[in-house]
């Protein structure tokens, strides 16, 4: 009988673990094998006598070109024609940094364009009115 606790390490619903190891032990979960969306390890453990334990975690894989949207946000409703500005880049080997594309251009919030007309006004008003 084994005196020492081992775990099997599952990815997804995988019935095939991707190891088994005696406990403590220090793992590398290699991320760039699996798609691009949530995942989750499933790591059974099994002491000395035979029972067992489950831990089930959560993750998100996210190896693939980076996708932002501006002018489109989860849930929104929606009506008409939507002006979208999409940019996707990848992160590259990662060995150079990669200019292109490194960086997702904003359009101007609706906040600094009411900023700016508020302020415009204010110094019309403050004109005309220290002239008098």
């Amino acid at each position: 009988m084994d005196s020492k606790t081992k775990v099997i390490i599952f990815v997804d619903e995988d019935v095939l673990p991707i190891g088994e190891f005696i406990t403590p032990v220090n793992f590398d979960l290699d991320t760039r094998k699996l798609i691009d969306g949530l995942h989750h390890l499933k790591i059974v453990s099994k002491d000395p006598i035979g029972k067992e334990g489950i831990k089930i975690i959560p993750f998100m894989v996210r190896n693939g070109p980076s996708i932002t949207i501006d002018g489109l946000d989860p849930n929104d409703e929606v009506d008409g024609i939507l002006p979208l500005m999409i940019n996707a880049y990848g992160k590259g080997n990662q060995k150079q940094f990669l200019i292109d594309s490194s960086e997702t251009p904003k359009s101007v919030p609706s906040w600094v364009i009411a900023g700016i007309i508020a302020f415009a006004a204010w110094a019309i008003y403050y004109t005309i009115t220290s002239l008098g």
